[in-house]
């Protein structure tokens, strides 16, 4: 009985991410395309699973909590940008710059954080402001002309197999560490599942939540470094441009939490993570136009939240067609 529970758990975990990947792999194979066919396509998978991964995470955080944060891809437009510019200036390695734009990320988070707490708005209006101020400083910083730094070989070095599964690794075992297995996240929970009894208690509020903006802005920071060494350049994003960021974790993070029934939900938002990845690493492979893309991954998401929204009377269905 515990090993059929053992499988039935690890099925119902890679399920979604298999069958995405065998539907991708049989329309390559169909149009004479090899998914994988060299180690650039490894590293474009790899960077998209990372990229994607620390986005759920960092928008989840503070969602789960009912906060929704906008700012997060302001954060990460801004933490790169000033890592990015003082480590040409000062000739420093992408390692410093990595380490530099997590410490801006969370900075920038705590800030973000601050203004919600004192200003007691709801945290939608918060953050939109927040996301305007970041673009803001970030466009005024570059003049509005952006950081290049492709000819830095330096900086443009980061992009590679080792690195993306370092940062995959350690990304996850520090959430869930944080999340499972520290006083931080004993409350966080305890707060999701009762504000009320939880402050009750003398667990405090407004130190957890400074510390999820703080947590969210760091992961963000490392999203900024992974888009920004990938091309060697930054582009300005004014009028909510840098919102579109957040749009990319909303699938991963509905089939995390689909698939975090069976496993922890961490690992869900991987598996999250991976199964975007493949559908990118297609739209790459196949050509995809921009426009297309936008489409067929909005249609995606909206049939996998029918699916879950109607989950329970589709298997109520089927028990009774069988009997």
């Amino acid at each position: 009985m515990k090993s059929n529970s053992i499988i039935k758990r690890v099925l119902g975990a890679v399920c979604i991410p298999i069958i995405t990947f065998l539907i991708i792999f049989i329309i390559c194979q169909s149009r004479g395309i090899a998914l994988f066919d060299s180690k650039s396509h490894w590293i474009i998978f790899l960077r998209a699973v990372a990229s994607v991964m620390l986005t759920t995470f960092a928008l989840s955080i503070n969602l789960n909590s009912g906060r929704f944060d906008f700012s997060i891809g302001a954060i990460s437009l801004l933490s790169s940008v000033i890592s990015a510019q003082i480590c040409i200036k000062l000739g420093l390695p992408v390692v410093v710059m990595l380490l530099i734009s997590i410490a801006v990320g969370m900075l920038l988070g705590l800030i973000s954080g601050t203004i919600y707490v004192i200003t007691k708005l709801p945290p939608i209006i918060v953050s939109l402001g927040v996301t305007l101020l970041y673009e803001g400083i970030a466009f005024a910083i570059t003049a509005g002309y952006g950081v290049s730094f492709v000819t830095n070989y330096e900086l443009t070095s980061f992009p590679s197999i080792r690195n993306y599964l370092l940062v995959i690794v350690i990304a996850l075992a520090l959430i869930i560490l944080i999340f499972d297995y520290t006083s931080f996240g004993y409350k966080y929970r305890s707060l999701l599942s009762g504000q009320k009894v939880s402050i009750n208690t003398g667990i405090k509020e407004i130190p957890n939540a400074l510390g999820c903006y703080i947590i969210a802005g760091g992961l963000m920071g490392v999203v900024g470094v992974i888009s920004s060494t990938n091309t060697g350049t930054i582009q300005m994003s004014l009028n909510f441009g840098s919102i579109g960021v957040m749009f990319t974790a909303f699938l991963p993070m509905f089939i995390g939490g689909f698939v975090g029934r069976f496993c922890n939900e961490k690992i869900g938002y991987l598996i999250g993570a991976i199964t975007t990845a493949f559908i990118s690493l297609a739209y790459a492979r196949l050509k995809v136009d921009s426009s297309v893309q936008q489409i067929i991954t909005a249609v995606i998401l909206v049939c996998f939240l029918i699916y879950l929204n109607n989950e329970k009377k589709i298997f109520k269905f089927k028990k009774t067609k069988k009997e």
